[in-house]
């Protein structure tokens, strides 16, 4: 026998699973430390001028 299941229930479930995985998207995003942050933009700045210095005039 089937277990019974409460639609307006199963529907706020799956909203509150939806909400917790942006969350957890965000604050893999935005979460991240000062020093984090700087070697990223230091490792874009890196390629950006490696790349510029391939170029050809």
């Amino acid at each position: 026998m089937k277990k019974v299941v409460s639609l307006s229930r199963a529907r706020k479930d799956r909203a509150k699973a939806s909400k917790r995985a942006r969350a957890d998207a965000n604050a893999h995003r935005f979460g991240r430390s000062k020093a984090e942050k700087a070697r990223d933009e230091n490792e874009t700045a890196k390629a950006r001028r490696d790349l510029d210095g391939h170029a050809r005039e």
